[in-house]
């Protein structure tokens, strides 16, 4: 029977090797091939690999919201998603939502409304608020904040994001 320490060494002293896998992700309408650790996340592999680095590492947790992407139109927390489970699934990132330059309306409307103050949870925000709208979740107030309610802005910018969501969900 081998035994594994802590560190991933076996009895023997080797560390297994990490398999890795053949991943293509199609992020911001480009198709990426790369080889990854089986192990790394969606938010890794954008940040890491990419250089796409709007998604934030927040908490690792899958709590704060500051990684939340888009994938096939839905939000997604990529701290906790591997990139493998995503592979033919189209991958919207903040990059992604301006690729003209010309900003998205909900980053307008961010902008308008001063809905950031450090700014680190923003594109967090921006892409959770961009897929509540789309999912016709944005009724009320109240609405707005129950299915917001898996972002946290550490600044205390709730009522300017709201005002930013409900200025977005006005112009269409």
């Amino acid at each position: 029977m081998t035994q594994v320490d802590a560190a991933g060494a076996t009895s023997t002293g080797a560390v297994p090797e990490v398999p890795q896998v053949e991943v293509t992700l199609t992020v911001n309408d480009t198709e990426h091939h790369l080889r990854l650790d089986c192990r790394v996340t969606l938010l890794d592999a954008l940040r890491d690999h990419l250089g796409l680095t709007g998604a934030k590492k927040g908490c690792d947790q899958g709590a704060c919201g500051a990684c939340t992407v888009l994938a096939d139109g839905k939000r997604v927390v990529a701290c906790l998603a591997l990139a493998a489970q995503y592979e033919g699934r189209r991958i919207t990132t903040v990059e992604g939502l301006a690729p003209n330059g010309e900003l998205h309306p909900m980053q307008a409307a961010f902008a308008r409304h001063d809905a950031f103050q450090c700014g680190y949870c923003t594109p967090g925000q921006i892409m959770s608020a961009v897929s509540l709208v789309a999912e016709g979740r944005a009724g009320s107030e109240e609405d707005i904040c129950e299915f917001m309610s898996g972002n946290i802005c550490r600044c205390g910018a709730y009522p300017n994001i709201r005002a930013a969501i409900r200025d977005a969900l006005a112009e269409g």
